[in-house]
């Protein structure tokens, strides 16, 4: 059995494909792809794998993109922290779907329920999905998500609110997190990068490396840097480099419109 995971959580990728590896002896993971547009890309230059195991949430939007940029013709377990009620979307569609964290009686179901399904067809197994209805199912069940739009943080002895629309950048310095404001003005965030980065809306946002995440807004220039890296100007000037890693100078660029 061929095996794809989509999904762009590390721990996440690795706790999966331990328990795969450990559920079913006979399987092979092709490729492990973190975002829309590897996931595109992938399937472009591929044959399709037996089975797609793909989380919701991805880097760079729902991962209901991919079957609007391509056809997958191979059936899909979804992977997902929604909650069960949420869920009845999926069963409407006879789609499959693992709650995370990912238990491994649940992971053999899924997979005791595509064997079931292959046997039926006679070895021909596809992927059911109505893209449209899933949508619209999932919209009504859970609604749109809802990015932070401020944050609480302490200046001098007071507490202040400040918008995120005044943010121009996030950034860490040792273990603790800071953001400046496009008037220039330094606060200590009370969250990890990591976490703020869940609460931001990926448009207007972006995680260019692992200690800074910049707003569009802020970004003023952008120049070729060595070892396919990308260096950026940013308003308010960053007292470090505001360097985008070689891994996410593909997705940087398809995030600034490329």
């Amino acid at each position: 059995m061929r095996i794809v995971i989509i999904e762009d959580e590390n721990l996440a990728i690795k706790r999966l494909s331990k328990l795969l590896i450990d559920t079913e002896k006979e399987l092979q993971i092709e490729a492990t792809l973190k975002s829309i547009v590897e996931s595109v890309q992938w399937f472009k230059e591929n044959p399709a794998p037996d089975l797609i195991f793909m989380d919701i949430e991805l880097a760079d939007g729902q991962s209901f993109e991919i079957f609007h940029q391509i056809t997958i013709k191979c059936p899909i377990i979804f992977t997902t922290s929604y909650d069960q009620y949420a869920l009845k979307a999926f069963e409407v569609n006879s789609i499959d779907y693992l709650l995370k964290p990912i238990e491994p009686a649940d992971l053999q179901r899924s997979l005791d329920k595509y064997v079931q399904i292959k046997k039926l067809y006679a070895g021909q197994v596809t992927s059911p999905i109505d893209v449209t209805r899933l949508l619209s199912d999932l919209q009504q069940k859970i609604g749109p998500k809802y990015y932070r739009s401020r944050f609480l943080v302490k200046s001098g002895a007071k507490m202040v609110s400040i918008e995120t629309t005044e943010i121009a950048y996030f950034f860490r310095e040792g273990r603790i997190t800071f953001f400046k404001t496009f008037e220039n003005r330094k606060f200590i965030a009370d969250y990890t990068l990591d976490k703020i980065e869940e609460m931001l809306e990926p448009g207007s946002f972006f995680r260019i490396n692992r200690s800074c995440l910049v707003a569009t807004r802020s970004i003023q220039t952008v120049e070729l840097f060595f070892g396919n890296r990308l260096e950026l100007q940013l308003m308010p000037s960053f007292d470090g480099d505001a360097v985008v890693s070689r891994d996410k100078a593909g997705e940087f660029k398809e995030w600034m419109g490329k």
